[in-house]
């Protein structure tokens, strides 16, 4: 399997996966939603060729205090995962629990206002949403945003990837309707791997990619963040 060269190509590719869902505004109202920062310019393209309205799922990892990169849940706009048994073998408090969640809600906010402005968030009821990303690892970031959407009650939820390992795709089989992933390596070593070009992407890249989303199709309803 050659890599992708690049997340916007990556994104062309999957956009060719899902065009059955090309002009669907009369069925079912479809919106794509990107997990910034790297699902961004991979859900752009994706928006483009389906002529669809792009958006953001945003989520923050909740890390262990002292060792961040120990996820001990995460949190969305409007809804939080924990994972109890982390909590509990670390011994950590309903305080220091609390500090966390308000911190990353802290910063989940900094960055709806850097990339979305003051725009309203789209109702998901009812609608088609493509929840792309630039790949899965461990999946625990796809998951929160996935349970987060899934109580907003969408007609269909379709986790859209470029690549993942066939081990992480199967934790999503109760979560989504439909995972489109055109590359599902055996041997999975890091989302990068499977990238030329993996650079990561600045506050300033996303909210400039967000600018030419504006130039899409603009959600016909409104309503509670995602």
């Amino acid at each position: 399997m050659e890599p992708f060269e690049n997340r916007s190509e990556a994104g062309r590719q999957l956009a060719q996966l899902l065009a059955d869902y090309r002009d669907q505004s009369g069925h079912g109202d479809v919106i794509v939603l990107a997990l910034p920062r790297g699902g961004v310019p991979v859900a752009l393209e994706v928006a483009r060729h389906l002529h669809a309205p792009l958006d953001l799922m945003l989520v923050r990892k909740l890390g262990v205090p002292g060792h961040e990169e120990l996820a001990m849940g995460a949190i969305t706009h409007s809804a939080r995962v924990l994972n109890e048994e982390v909590i509990r073998n670390c011994g950590i408090s309903d305080e220091a629990l609390a500090r966390e969640t308000q911190l990353e809600r802290a910063e989940l906010e900094r960055r709806a206002s850097r990339y979305r402005g003051d725009r309203p968030w789209p109702s998901l009821e009812n609608r088609r949403v493509i929840l792309v990303d630039d790949g899965i690892a461990t999946g625990a970031t796809m998951a929160v945003a996935a349970l987060a959407i899934r109580e907003q009650h969408p007609a269909e939820l379709v986790i859209a990837v470029p690549v993942a390992p066939p081990s992480a795709l199967a934790r999503f089989a109760h979560l989504a309707d439909r995972i489109v992933c055109p590359m599902q390596p055996t041997s999975f070593w890091a989302i990068g791997a499977w990238y030329r070009d993996f650079s990561q992407l600045s506050d300033e890249q996303v909210s400039r990619l967000m600018l030419e989303a504006g130039e899409l199709p603009e959600p016909t309803r409104r309503g509670a963040s995602p």
